[in-house]
């Protein structure tokens, strides 16, 4: 990118350089979103029930899943991808929880 202090929009890229490094910044926030995510993950273990199922809060689980395919949705997103991304971030959270609860 021609200044690295300034993130070109995708319509302000005059290359494909500028493309990926475009997208290599955005995978960056994503996997540092992740793991703030994770973060609240491991904090919220404190407060559930200490059982396989207060882990895994399937009433939570089924409303984090329609929330974030309605938002998908809103965003113009296909919501059946987003579903299968929440639904294997939410397993793998649910390992690392039943690992603390441990």
């Amino acid at each position: 990118m021609a200044d690295n202090n300034k993130k070109l929009l995708p319509h302000e890229c005059t290359n494909i350089t500028e493309v990926r490094e475009g997208i290599d910044n955005i995978d960056r926030d994503i996997i540092k979103l992740l793991s703030d995510r994770f973060g609240y993950v491991r904090e919220v273990v404190k407060y559930k029930e200490q059982t396989s199922a207060g882990i895994e809060a399937t009433d939570r689980r089924a409303a984090v899943i329609s929330s974030r395919c309605k938002w998908a949705e809103e965003a113009g997103l296909n919501p059946d991808v987003i579903e299968k991304v929440y639904n294997t971030l939410i397993e793998y959270f649910i390992v690392e929880e039943k690992k603390l609860m441990h």
